[in-house]
């Protein structure tokens, strides 16, 4: 018995003495109970919503006020014009935008009837038919209330009407594919790209190759660009098949420049492989290094995406991790580009965020590798 718990004490100091053990059997169940528990969500909280109201009277007034302060829209701003509704989609300010006719209340209390636009950005389908049936059920709730009061005050009993018109933007067929392929065209190029260089510099090291490099006269970024070079050809075949497939046989079109969707793609797969670089010369074997780049990137990489779910409904602390990610910003660059067909400026800032994403991530790979080179 006392071999027994001299074996089972030798085992707990083992398990002890290495950080990453611990992390993994302690750390990572905890910090996925709190992702799983609140990322995954299909409810729509907090769709941010803008109002376009020329009339501005009190019926207008208390159906506003009545979307924003439900917990399915936050109101971020009030348009002026019709020429705003199209400008606030493209920058990706607004997914609704509740429009009011002329004279609203007038109609409504003057022929029975009035009209309101509920546009909705569809590049989801189904978060789309989801916050437009809220905003219609919260409308007929509010117009239901004036009725009973006009009638009560005024004795008609002309029945009153608000006549929801529903328009889904950028996806009227309410195709599914829409929703997906920008997300799995990230999923699958950062996967593939990151498990393809993260075992680039560990195989090195396991075959006994690494000294060869360590003594060459040629610099740590030539070597680590070279090391990246073959992978980063590879990626743009797989880019090219990825693109063929979408359009021609799940019918996804390229609606927007189809030059700057792959200059885009380009520089997403650049951040993909330098993000394998730095797995590559942080663990010490091949198979931590599949398991880190395929495994333990999976879950935020489906997660906080926002590839399923939204990331609007999540809580605010997830919401500012979920721009970690490079996935995220690549998803919402594609949407613009190839669901919405926006031009440059609109995907603007998704371009500077995945090229200092680039940048850092190949700065801190060269580091690491320089220290490699000092031992």
């Amino acid at each position: 018995m006392k071999q027994f718990i001299a074996f089972v004490r030798k085992e707990f100091n083992h398990i002890l003495r290495d950080r990453r053990t611990i992390l993994i059997l302690l750390v990572m169940p905890i910090v996925q109970i709190i992702l799983f528990g609140f990322a995954i969500t299909t409810e729509v909280k907090d769709t941010p919503m803008a109002i376009l109201d020329p009339s501005k009277d009190e019926a207008t007034r208390q159906v506003t006020e009545q979307l924003a302060a439900s917990r399915f829209f936050t109101l971020v701003s009030e348009l002026r014009s019709t020429e705003e509704v199209e400008k606030a989609f493209q920058k990706g300010d607004v997914k609704l935008v509740v429009v009011f006719s002329d004279n609203f209340q007038s109609n409504l209390f003057h022929t029975g009837e009035a009209a309101v636009q509920i546009i909705a950005d569809a590049s989801d389908p189904n978060q789309a038919s989801t916050f437009t049936n809220y905003a219609s059920n919260i409308i007929t709730t509010v117009y239901l209330d004036l009725a009973s009061k006009t009638q009560i005050i005024t004795g008609d009993i002309r029945p009153l009407r608000i006549i929801p018109e529903i328009k889904m933007l950028y996806n009227p067929q309410m195709k599914g594919a829409y929703s997906f392929v920008p997300g799995v065209m990230g999923l699958v190029l950062v996967l593939i790209c990151t498990m393809m260089t993260s075992i680039s510099i560990v195989r090195e090291k396991e075959m006994g190759t690494m000294e060869v490099l360590l003594v060459s006269p040629v610099k740590p970024i030539y070597i680590l660009l070279a090391k990246i070079t073959p992978y980063f050809a590879l990626s743009v075949i797989n880019l090219t098949s990825i693109l063929l497939l979408s359009v021609f046989v799940l019918g996804v079109p390229i609606k927007g420049s189809l030059s700057l969707l792959i200059l885009f793609s380009l520089l997403f797969i650049f951040v993909g492989l330098t993000l394998g670089l730095l797995v590559s010369n942080i663990v010490k074997t091949q198979v931590a290094a599949m398991i880190f780049s395929g495994v333990v990137m999976m879950m935020p990489t489906l997660l906080l995406s926002g590839m399923i779910f939204p990331i609007d409904s999540m809580p605010k602390i997830l919401q500012w991790i979920s721009v970690i990610p490079p996935n995220r910003w690549y998803i919402e660059g594609v949407v613009k580009l190839m669901i919405q067909g926006v031009s440059a400026k609109f995907v603007l800032k998704e371009f500077v965020i995945l090229g200092l994403m680039a940048v850092l991530l190949l700065a801190v790979s060269l580091k690491k590798f320089n220290v490699r080179l000092s031992k």
